[in-house]
């Protein structure tokens, strides 16, 4: 008998540093560790976004928001630019979790982490490395980012 296992399953066992379940009944959209030991997760908890930033079990930041104010870009097949993103809206800060790779270039690798604009501006941008990396943004049902 043949099993097949998600890569976001096999990722989550393996994650060397520590991986932030989402609450039960919720599906992990997107998990990483930054080099700085904190952690991003975004969840899919049906009714909501949720985002999460910080030390494993001790998160700084933590974001429930509405489904319908969330929103995606997804790549749509053209290039060789591979990129899905979430955009997480709190007040007039608005967070940007992306994953992106180019499929023609072995040495470019993948681009995760989380843009942080501040009245649409960007502010800030914390990478991902890639050990343990959670990436399940493609085909998410959010509307589309403008």
């Amino acid at each position: 008998m043949k099993f097949m296992v998600s890569a976001s399953v096999l990722a989550a066992l393996f994650a060397t540093n520590g991986y932030a379940d989402c609450a039960k009944g919720s599906q992990t959209l997107f998990f990483c560790n930054t080099a700085k030991g904190k952690q991003i997760t975004v969840c899919d908890a049906d009714k909501t976004i949720n985002y999460s930033f910080g030390k494993a079990g001790k998160p700084e930041l933590e974001i429930k928001a509405p489904r319908d104010t969330s929103s995606t870009f997804q790549w749509h097949g053209i290039g060789s630019s591979i990129s899905y993103a979430v955009d997480i809206p709190n007040g007039n800060i608005t967070y940007n979790v992306f994953w992106s790779t180019d499929k023609n270039d072995e040495q470019h690798g993948i681009e995760a982490g989380v843009n942080v604009f501040i009245n649409k501006e960007l502010k800030t941008t914390v990478h991902c490395i890639s050990k343990g990396m959670v990436n399940n943004l493609e085909g998410i049902n959010l509307k589309p980012s403008e």
